[in-house]
């Protein structure tokens, strides 16, 4: 029986209508530098012909609730299974997600303290529903099962009482005419404007700040501001806040109002009393929802005596915990909400989600599972991976970590390079055939040719002294941060390096600036992209101005003069289908290119400014070499390894580790001036050895030119680069939250407790 998945002709994104045979019930590895097409195929290609497939089985109504992936431009696949994609996400998930929702471990728990419970005398018992926040009958009717209370304070809203109203004691209120207005309406209601605001009455303090009453007062003309009299309506200042955050289109007025909000803990998680009454051996469920699961798995095994129903319910939940521990995610609970969760945990908690589901016989295609993980932390993934595997299934794995692809049974090798320089298929078979392929850049790294990384370590020149950090894990950790030199912050997942890292970014005040260069989108709709971020689009757009008799905002697709009305410069417009999901198709006014035809009759060098956007930065910066303003930033791109990426791509297509670069490349082409602190969390997360190679280079180049630059990191060969390691643990959760090691990474890897020790000393071998 042929026992391989089939592909021929895949031309999705930069492939090149290759052909390649991917063996099932393995482990494939699917390897290239960034851009190369690997995701493309993985994703692009096979699990979107998957997912076509079985919506081609559901009836045509029930499509229109599924979310659904677009057909793969492909000629033929044959011999490919059901697929079930596990993929790095990244952005803000809902508040009312929690680690205890992705799991479903929330379900069994309201389960348990539903039929298992015990009740107050005389209480009912409630239903299941009745112990979850996000339901009407479980919520708590203060903070809507949010667990948290958003309010204005007093001391917010008045900062300094010695003042009067009309010096302006409530900070909240507008400014300009509106403040005036509001201050003229306070005095015609009888209350003197011109006492401080501590000398007033009480009850005449909270009626301002808090009421919900909006009396109308005559305003008389008044010189200098009105000519005529008009009536007035009060705000108090809790109201006008409010209203500013519900229905302002301001960003800024938005950002303004949320300086006079405080967030309050709710009692009990969200829930409503009757519920918080109910307990399991001594434990309310918002107890539970607060512990590690490394103490819940202890509290849930089942005891002696207890009733068939928690016998049932513990021993599924125990089994469902102990896969998570098995993942190092101990130190994590079921209340931990979503949003804090890095993307490596949140990939992990799903992976522990299909381990417990039972399927066989499916392909699991997984985005870099590896990424944001210690290798202490990538055993036990490995591990379940191959359980996955001895079940039946097939493993399609994105991978740049090479411990990992040395594991895989097969490698599909794309590149050689990335954008138009990739999208061939390099190799395909056992691991160890990679090597005979030359051009591979992965071969290169996988089997030791790769030129190591060369430089003299530095000395500090001087130190930034962190005392008494007490913040999440972190109990008054104190910790002497090296200035002038790279410092890497290292240790298991949950140890507490992002923490110390935030930290350190909240005390270092003796710096000429501090550049956080996070792993955020840089921008949150597909209006915003590469070129408009990097600021580069302003040359562009000036250029074409020159061009033409038109001004700058001519060619910007926000704005209507130049723009296609049609789809208002998105470039494509929402098709509603009956009976099918809603698509998107280009534009029929535009063809895609977003300008209207007045603007794209506007040429240099024979390219319209859509032309511009479509082109990759390695095109652009050929294009644009005799525009400094452009040239420097697409320069600066190209050294960070983004030269495949579209001046034009969209924000929201960007992953976490291109986002970053792009940041970074922002502030490489910016004139320097004194000394930075340059704070980076996880930097090489996402990035093949050889972009990790060209990242290094351009960090290195900012301690050269005398700034301060600290990582959080996992990739071991980045962190023996470093001048000074801080390694933090020994553990995740409560059993981290100490510096276990600092020193330079020779003296790290002598330190016995250190989890990050036994890995780097094998980086730092002569024979390396």
């Amino acid at each position: 029986m042929d026992n391989f998945v089939r592909v021929r002709g895949a031309g999705e994104h930069n492939l090149r209508d290759i052909d390649v045979d991917i063996p099932r019930d393995a482990m494939v590895a699917f390897t290239g530098v960034s851009g190369s097409g690997k995701s493309s195929l993985a994703f692009g290609t096979l699990y979107a012909e998957a997912q076509r497939r079985y919506f081609e089985s559901v009836a045509p109504y029930a499509r229109r609730l599924l979310q659904q992936v677009g057909a793969p431009r492909v000629r033929e696949i044959s011999g490919l299974p059901p697929a079930v994609a596990l993929q790095q996400r990244r952005g803000a998930p809902s508040s009312r997600s929690t680690v205890g929702t992705l799991t479903t471990l929330s379900n069994l728990l309201r389960m348990l303290y539903s039929r298992a419970g015990t009740y107050p005398p005389g209480a009912g018992r409630l239903e299941a529903e009745a112990f979850s926040p996000n339901t009407p009958v479980g919520a708590c009717p203060h903070c809507h099962g949010l667990g948290v209370v958003h309010d204005v304070a007093e001391d917010l809203l008045v900062p300094d009482p010695s003042l009067s109203i009309r010096d302006g004691a409530i900070a909240a209120w507008p400014g300009a005419w509106q403040g005036a207005n509001l201050r003229s309406i306070v005095s015609g209601l009888g209350i003197d404007i011109d006492k401080p605001w501590h000398k007033l009455p009480r009850k005449k303090r909270e009626w301002l700040l808090y009421t919900d009453e909006q009396p109308s007062v005559l305003i008389k003309p008044e010189r200098d501001r009105i000519d005529y009299g008009y009536m007035g309506m009060f705000w108090s200042a809790r109201k006008h806040v409010m209203h500013t955050l519900a229905d302002s289109k301001s960003e800024r007025m938005r950002d303004r109002a949320l300086r006079f909000v405080r967030s309050v803990p709710c009692h009990g998680s969200g829930l409503r009393p009757e519920a918080l009454a109910v307990t399991f051996r001594g434990r309310s469920l918002a107890d539970v929802n607060t512990m590690p699961f490394s103490e819940l798995v202890t509290l849930l095994h089942p005891g002696a005596g207890a009733s068939e129903a928690a016998v049932r319910l513990c021993a599924d939940l125990v089994a469902r915990i102990e896969v998570l521990l098995d993942l190092g995610l101990g130190y994590l609970s079921t209340g931990r909400s979503s949003t804090t969760l890095s993307p490596g945990e949140a990939q992990r908690l799903r992976i522990a989600t299909q381990l417990r589901s039972g399927l066989f016989g499916v392909v699991y295609v997984l985005d870099e599972p590896s990424a944001g993980l210690h290798p202490a932390d990538a055993e036990p993934l490995l591990d379940v991976l191959d359980r996955l595997k001895a079940a039946g299934n097939s493993l399609f794995v994105v991978e740049h970590d090479l411990d990992v692809v040395r594991r895989a049974d097969w490698i599909v090798d794309i590149g050689p390079g990335a954008g138009e320089a990739g999208g061939r298929v390099l190799y395909s078979g056992p691991v160890a055939g990679l090597e005979q392929v030359p051009e591979s850049a992965t071969g290169t790294h996988l089997f030791g040719r790769a030129a190591p990384f060369e430089h003299v370590t530095r000395t500090p020149q001087g130190w930034l002294q962190l005392r008494g950090i007490s913040r999440h894990n972190l109990r008054d950790v104190s910790v002497d941060l090296p200035l002038g030199v790279l410092t890497a912050f290292t240790g298991v997942s949950g140890s507490g390096k992002s923490t110390l890292l935030a930290e350190t970014a909240l005390l270092s005040g003796e710096f000429d600036r501090l550049v956080l260069v996070d792993q955020q989108p840089i921008g949150r709709t597909p209006r915003s992209n590469l070129a408009t971020y990097t600021g580069m689009f302003d040359a562009v757009r000036k250029l074409y101005a020159a061009q033409s008799g038109y001004s700058a905002g001519r060619f910007s697709f926000n704005v209507a003069e130049g723009r296609c009305e049609t789809c208002q410069g998105e470039g494509f417009v929402a098709v509603e289908l009956l009976f099918l999901p809603g698509t998107y198709a280009p534009c029929p006014s535009c063809h895609g290119k977003r300008y209207n035809a007045e603007t794209l009759e506007v040429t240099y060098r024979g390219r319209s400014i859509a032309d511009v956007l479509a082109m990759s930065v390695d095109e652009a910066a050929a294009f644009l070499t005799d525009v400094p303003a452009a040239a420097r930033g697409l320069a600066t791109l190209r050294e960070v390894g983004l030269g495949y990426l579209r001046l034009g791509q969209p924000a929201t297509e960007l992953s976490g580790g291109e986002a970053q670069r792009i940041k970074l490349a922002t502030e490489l082409q910016r004139v320097r001036r004194g000394h930075a602190l340059y704070l980076l969390d996880e930097p090489t997360a996402g990035l093949h050895p050889a972009d990790i190679a060209l990242l290094l280079r351009q960090l290195h180049r900012l301690v050269d030119a005398g700034n301060t630059v600290v990582l959080v990191e996992h990739d071991l060969d980045t962190i023996a680069t470093a001048d000074w390691v801080i390694d933090l643990g020994p553990g995740g959760g409560d059993a981290g939250g100490r510096v276990v090691a600092a020193g330079t990474p020779a003296d790290v890897a002598q330190v016995a407790d250190s989890a990050t020790a036994r890995f780097l000393a094998p980086r730092l071998a002569p024979d390396r």
